[in-house]
């Protein structure tokens, strides 16, 4: 029994791969599976537990897609690996021998980002159009691989703003994907002293930072990318700045850093949702909550943020949604938010 008709898919570490329930396992639709690596013009993924925990997760839903993720923060090799033929022709056979030797439907690449070094990788100018060729080259072998009898799944993890659609051919590249996972979270935080939300649906009156999910899917729906290809993304863990002045309940304060990698959600639950000195407070413009001491700003998605982000593909036609990752909400009452949101 699925969601419906919208995606719902999930990324998971393959170390928590045995975390993954069966009443979870039916609820979604996709799983990512995070993370393989290019090394030596090669995507490199050696953990053969995979095998079994695949098995185990198909047994309880043979529609379940599963994919392997490649790359991820701070995951080189991609720049190098584009910029020839043979380099290129190397990721593409390497694909393939995954595809033999592991049971997944497809791949997902998470290329963080092309035309950037922002996380330590190797970038260039000419990423923009070799992403272009790996993506086109990779499509063609997947679908020699499958022979017209199975069709192995492309799709990529994007960044929410404008920069990812500058740094790719974006218009160029879409036809080559089954759908594009916008990372629409960590849009606020690792880079901003100035508080607020890190996955919010739309962009408050006063904030200084215009990027939303909503802005996201605009702008790559305005850079050619159809709106039936699009899948958002949801956060299973929060951002939080410290020392936070105790004004307008901490939003849109200037803090003495930038916003870090918060509580997971089920940090969240068990130790700040009761505790008494945080007070949940929330944005119904940005429709997104936040809580806040008198001195620490904490951003997330609960099951109210969530809920207005499936209304939200469902209204605008859009392919699905996705979440990072699937070990921070050990409650598992977000897939269960999510799975109800679709089926309601």
């Amino acid at each position: 029994m699925q969601p419906s008709s919208w995606i719902l898919a999930g990324y998971a570490g393959r170390k928590v791969l045995s975390e993954i329930t069966a009443e979870d396992a039916r609820r979604l639709t996709h799983l990512n599976i995070a993370f393989a690596h290019i090394q030596e013009d090669k995507i490199t993924y050696t953990d053969t537990n995979t095998i079994h925990e695949i098995q185990r997760l198909k047994a309880v839903n043979p529609e379940l897609t599963i994919l392997l993720s490649v790359g991820g923060w701070g995951s080189d090799g991609f720049s190098k690996a584009a910029a020839t033929s043979e380099g290129r022709q190397s990721v593409c056979e390497s694909a393939i021998k995954l595809l033999q030797e592991f049971p997944f439907d497809g791949i997902d690449l998470d290329w963080e980002y092309p035309c950037y070094s922002i996380a330590g990788t190797a970038a260039s100018p000419n990423d923009k159009e070799n992403f272009t060729l790996l993506l086109k080259e990779l499509r063609e072998t997947l679908d020699q691989y499958g022979r017209g009898e199975t069709h192995y799944l492309l799709t990529i993890a994007a960044g929410a703003d404008q920069y990812y659609i500058d740094g790719t051919e974006i218009n160029d590249i879409h036809p080559y994907l089954d759908f594009i996972q916008l990372m629409t979270y960590d849009m606020r935080g690792g880079f901003q002293t100035l508080t607020g939300h890190h996955t919010n649906l739309y962009t408050s009156t006063g904030d200084l930072f215009r990027i939303s999910v909503d802005a996201s899917v605009r702008l790559f729906t305005q850079a050619g990318v159809p709106r039936e290809k699009i899948v958002i993304g949801a956060a299973f863990y929060s951002r939080k700045w410290n020392d936070v002045p105790n004004v307008n309940n901490g939003y849109l304060q200037v803090a003495p850093s930038s916003g870090g990698y918060g509580p997971t959600y089920t940090q969240l639950a068990a130790e700040y949702f009761s505790n008494p000195s945080y007070k949940r407070y929330w944005d119904d413009e940005a429709k997104a909550p936040y809580l806040f001491d008198g001195s620490s700003f904490i951003t997330y998605d609960d099951a109210e943020s969530l809920t207005h982000k499936c209304k939200y593909v469902q209204e605008q036609g859009l392919a699905g949604i996705m979440f990072w990752e699937y070990s921070c909400d050990a409650t598992h009452s977000l897939v269960d938010a999510l799975y109800k949101a679709f089926r309601s």
